[in-house]
C-alpha cells in the first residue's frame, strides 16, 4: 500500500438529497452489501465508465455532483471511510476496488448508485474511541463526500482498523 493510500481518510455520509429516499437506508445497504457510495442522477442506460458517468451528469447541469463523483471514484484504494448510521453510530471502512454504477432497483430506491467496494468493520466504533475530528465532520451536517485532513484522525483510524481487523479473525 502506498503512502497516499494510507494517508487518506474520508467522511461518507451516504445521505440522499431525494425527499422520497428513506433516511438511513443507503448506509444500511452500504454496510450490508460491502460498498460505499453516492446517490444522485439516475442514468439510463447505465454508464460503462466513470468518464461517461461524469460527462452525462454534467450534461444535466449538475456539475457539483459530477465533480463529487470524480473525487469519490478517484479516492485511493485502501483509503479509510467513516459513515454514520441512523442511530448515530459511526462505522469505519476501507475502500478496496474501483467505482461502478449500481443499476439495481434496490440501489436506486435508497439512492446509492455510484459505488465502490468497501470493507466495513463488523461493528460500529465505540463512541469514546471515535476520533474527535470524525465526530466534528459529522456534527457539521451535510451530505457530501469529504476528505478529512487530520493526522490525528489518520492515526486513530489506522489503529482502530488494525485492532478491529485482528478481532474479526
Amino acid at each position: 500500500m502506498s503512502a497516499d493510500e494510507e494517508a487518506a481518510v474520508f467522511r461518507a455520509p451516504m445521505r440522499s438529497r431525494r425527499s422520497d429516499a428513506v433516511e438511513g437506508a443507503a448506509v444500511e445497504r452500504a454496510l450490508t452489501h460491502g460498498v460505499c457510495g453516492l446517490g444522485g442522477v439516475r442514468l439510463d442506460p447505465p454508464p460503462a465508465t466513470l468518464a461517461d458517468a461524469v460527462r452525462r451528469i454534467s450534461a444535466t447541469g449538475d456539475d457539483r455532483l459530477a465533480a463529487r463523483l470524480a473525487r469519490f471514484a478517484n479516492a485511493p484504494d485502501g483509503a479509510f471511510v467513516w459513515t454514520i448510521d441512523l442511530d448515530g453510530l459511526l462505522w469505519l471502512g476501507r475502500l478496496h476496488g474501483a467505482w461502478y454504477y449500481d443499476a439495481r432497483s434496490a440501489a436506486a430506491e435508497v439512492d446509492l448508485i455510484q459505488v465502490r467496494p468497501c470493507r466495513w468493520l463488523t461493528a460500529p466504533v465505540a463512541e469514546h474511541r471515535v476520533p474527535a475530528g470524525v465526530r466534528a465532520t459529522f456534527a457539521r451536517g451535510g451530505k457530501n463526500w469529504q476528505r478529512i485532513r487530520s493526522a490525528a484522525v489518520l492515526e486513530a483510524s489506522t489503529r482502530l482498523w488494525e485492532e478491529g481487523s485482528r478481532s474479526e479473525q
